[in-house]
C-alpha cells in the first residue's frame, strides 16, 4: 500500500470513531414507521420505475 491509501484509511476510520455517537443517538431516537408511511412512498418510488423504463425505451 502506498501511503496515500494508508492515510485514507486511518482519515476513514477516524471519522467513523467521530460519527459513531450520532449514529447511536439517532438510531435509538428516530421516528418510527406508522401504518401509512409505506403507501406514500410507493407514488415517488413508481414514478422513479416509470422515468426509468421511458428512458430505457427511448435509447432503442
Amino acid at each position: 500500500m502506498e501511503w496515500m491509501q494508508i492515510l485514507a484509511v486511518v482519515a476513514g476510520v477516524m471519522m467513523l470513531f467521530v460519527l459513531w455517537p450520532a449514529y447511536k443517538h439517532w438510531s435509538v431516537n428516530s421516528p418510527k414507521a406508522e401504518k401509512g408511511d409505506w403507501q406514500a412512498v410507493l407514488l415517488p418510488l413508481a414514478a422513479v420505475v416509470g422515468l426509468v423504463v421511458l428512458l430505457i425505451m427511448a435509447v432503442r
